[in-house]
């Protein structure tokens, strides 16, 4: 088991997405989904990502895929940073592997990536969107601080490269929150 101390974050380069694509279905859809507490598995069939979706991530300007290093082969964490415009950063993508969810390391990745956000994308909000469905995860954001908007989004239905979904009623809701510049 990792411990937050052995866990260093830094930006993901082209060689790591193969682990990543591996890493991040394996924290959200799927039986390996279960181990944790952020599974999509009940609301989601398929991918979550695939190689391709993570390569035009990294591969955008303002764009960035920072990883939880702990010097083995296998990530254990990821987020995706994007500066959407001159005060805003969009966050998704947080993932912690399911055997170490609940230990620490997102509430971590989090502080370190407002951080990042501050002090690289020049921001001052954070933005994501979450899956209305998972109160539970959009409570975890509340504690840190993030805040519902009025906004709210379609899942994408229609394509399969997001995901496909075992239920009809999957929206988004926008969920913001201030952070400090430097």
């Amino acid at each position: 088991m990792e411990s937050l101390k052995s866990v260093t974050f830094r930006i993901a380069n082209h060689a790591d997405l193969p682990n990543l694509v591996t890493l991040i279905n394996s924290a959200y859809r799927g039986e390996s989904s279960k181990k944790g507490w952020t599974t999509e598995a009940d609301l989601l069939g398929g991918q979550r990502v695939d190689l391709a979706m993570l390569q035009e991530i990294v591969s955008r300007e303002h764009s960035f895929l920072i990883m939880g290093d702990s010097g083995t082969s296998k990530p254990v964490a990821c987020v995706h940073l994007l500066k959407k415009d001159e005060k805003t950063a969009y966050l998704g993508l947080l993932t912690i592997s399911p055997e170490l969810q609940a230990g620490g390391m997102g509430s971590e990745l989090l502080k370190f990536s407002e951080k990042f956000c501050a002090e690289k994308l020049h921001s001052s909000v954070i933005e994501m969107t979450v899956i209305t469905l998972r109160t539970e995860l959009v409570a975890w954001y509340e504690r840190r601080g993030f805040k519902q908007s009025l906004e709210k989004r379609p899942f994408p239905k229609g394509d399969p490269k997001f995901g496909l979904p075992k239920r009809e009623d999957l929206v988004f809701v926008v969920m913001r929150k201030e952070i400090l510049t430097v």
